[in-house]
Formats: C-alpha cells, sequence, structure tokens
C-alpha cells in the first residue's frame, strides 16, 4: 500500500460545489469535466462526484482528515465560507487536534494538525 491518495465527495451540484471547494482550498482544479472535478491538495486528491442523491443521507461513519497548521482558524474560516458545525476543535493528545465540519452538500470535512506526522 502506498497511502491515501483520493477523497471524493459527492454533490448535487457540482459547478457549486467546485466553486466552494476553490475557496476551501485556495487552489483551481487540475481536471474539471462534467462528470468529475479533480483538485490536487498538497499532493492528495480531492475529487467531486456529481450525485443525484438528497444531502440529509449523507454518511459520518468514515471522515478524511485535512492537514492544517491552525485548526480552529481553519475551522472558523470554513464556518464563514458557509460550512456547518460538526465537531468542534479539541486536542485528542500529544498537541494532534482535530475539528470537522460538514460542506453545504452534507459531506463531513475533516480538519486535523498533526505535529508528528511525515510523509514517507
Amino acid at each position: 500500500m502506498h497511502g491515501l491518495r483520493t477523497v471524493i465527495y459527492h454533490v448535487p451540484d457540482v459547478d457549486a460545489a467546485k466553486l466552494w471547494y476553490e475557496k476551501v482550498t485556495g487552489i483551481k482544479p487540475y481536471f474539471d469535466q462534467p462528470f468529475y472535478v479533480g483538485f490536487n491538495v498538497g499532493g492528495y486528491e480531492l475529487g467531486l462526484h456529481p450525485s443525484e442523491e438528497k444531502t440529509q443521507s449523507r454518511t459520518t461513519n468514515v471522515v478524511a482528515y485535512w492537514g492544517v497548521d491552525d485548526v480552529q482558524k481553519e475551522y472558523k474560516r470554513l464556518l464563514s465560507l458557509g460550512a456547518k458545525e460538526h465537531e468542534a476543535p479539541q486536542e485528542v493528545g500529544e498537541g494532534i487536534v482535530v475539528a470537522a465540519v460538514k460542506d453545504p452538500w452534507n459531506n463531513v470535512f475533516g480538519l486535523i494538525y498533526n505535529p508528528h506526522f511525515k510523509l514517507t
């Protein structure tokens, strides 16, 4: 195994989601088609997949955490962009801080600061 490569969020409005995630990541997608939009975020793929599914049926049993330097600051920024609170920032031990929001389509979007994590 090589590790995580892609996280895909299912959205009913891929164009609106593309614009929202451009604001969230601060980058434009490298792949932009009606059937899939892909962003390269620090060497990992954030993908948007069009879905007919309603937003209420999203699951929260799997959460991808995106690395940030300041979870509290990023959490507040995402809320200001229209995300909804899901899990408030909290330290979980050894300096690791996590939080999660729900994007406008009810996908869970996790944040993590982990001073011990190093890419190999």
